[in-house]
Order: C-alpha cells, then sequence, then structure tokens
C-alpha cells in the first residue's frame, strides 16, 4: 500500500499529494507533518532512536514520534496512527503546542522540507517499537534533555533541535506548556 503525504504551497494550502517514497530526495517538496513529544507523569520524555534503515535521517535520536497526515486525515488522528505504528503505543492527553513550526533539514543528500506542527502527549500503555521504525527508546528527564540539545552535547535530528528551542520558550513546565492557536496550524492541517 502506498503511504502518500500531503503536498503544500508556501501559505500551507494543500496543492496535491506524493508518494512518501518518493518525495524525500536533494530537493524534497514542502510537505504537510508532525512532530510529537510523549512525557510520563514525572515529564520525562520518551526519545526514539530512527531505525538505521530509515531513508531519512537514519540512526538520531530525536522526539518521541514523528510522521505525515494522510491526504484527509486530521493531525490528532494521524499522531495517534504513527505512535501506535512505530511504538505500539496509545496517547492520552493529546493537545497542539507548536501549530505552525517550519523547517528545513538536510543529511547524507536527503532533505526534509516540512510544515511541522508539534504536540505533546501522554502515554497510555506499555511502548513495543517496531524495529522498522525505532532503533532503540529511552526516557530523559525534560530539562536534562533540552540542555544538553541546546548546548550540543546531545546530537538530535536538526527538527528536534530546533523544536527543542521554540518549546524551551513556552517555559521549563511541560505540563504547563500553553495549548497552541488550531487557527494557526497550516490551512491544509486545519481542512482535515
Amino acid at each position: 500500500m502506498t503511504e502518500n503525504v500531503v503536498l503544500l504551497d508556501e501559505h500551507g494550502h494543500g496543492i496535491g499529494t506524493a508518494a512518501k517514497s518518493e518525495v524525500h530526495h536533494a530537493t524534497t517538496p514542502l510537505h504537510l507533518a508532525f512532530s510529537c513529544y510523549v512525557f510520563d507523569a514525572d515529564d520525562r520524555l520518551l526519545l526514539t532512536q530512527r531505525a538505521a534503515s530509515k531513508a531519512t535521517f537514519p540512526g538520531l535520536w530525536t522526539n518521541s514520534v514523528c510522521g505525515h497526515p494522510a491526504p484527509g486525515e486530521d493531525i490528532e488522528t494521524a499522531v495517534r496512527r504513527r505512535a501506535m505504528d512505530e511504538l505500539g503505543l496509545g496517547l492520552a492527553d493529546l493537545r497542539l503546542v507548536l501549530p505552525d513550526f517550519r523547517y528545513t533539514a538536510t543529511m547524507h543528500g536527503i532533505q526534509e522540507n516540512e510544515m511541522c506542527p508539534v504536540l505533546v502527549a501522554r502515554p497510555a500503555g506499555e511502548i513495543a517499537p517496531n524495529p522498522d521504525e525505532v532503533g532503540d527508546v529511552r526516557w530523559q528527564p525534560w530539562e536534562q534533555f533540552r540542555s544538553q540539545v541546546l548546548d550540543g552535547t546531545l546530537e538530535v535530528s536538526t527538527w528536534c533541535r530546533l523544536q527543542v528551542a521554540a518549546l524551551s520558550g513556552l517555559g521549563p513546565d511541560p505540563a504547563s506548556w500553553r495549548t497552541g492557536d488550531a487557527h494557526l496550524l497550516p490551512p491544509a492541517a486545519r481542512a482535515a
């Protein structure tokens, strides 16, 4: 089954779809994605290491789960689907925190070019990582993780580093981060 992504114009409107397997290359078109940070009751972040077999950014540590909404799929449904696919993990208290995050990044000649809303959640159940997606997992206190990412002592994916910097502006306690304004989502994400 072909997994498609939503292609975007510079204002975040959907302009078509493309196969995920064909969209990531040296000049990747702008498309819709998401990132989610899963925190336990002690505000420890669930980190994941991308599987070494991944086409994009293999082997890097990153946030809990990332992915692309399917055409017509809302962001929350997409996040829950990918958390289950990648980690065998249900999510609770899922909420939007950075609705208008956007980035580009290149590794080994493959570019990411995404409008990528960021959400947070609590785990609902046990983790059962899919080895095709995830090489390893670990829980780390948010403040320790944030400090290590920002001072460069922990190498993470480019999007994770940029997101951690943006999330730091929301305050030191992830549980107190304000919910983002859904009207600031890319229009293609609001239309689903």
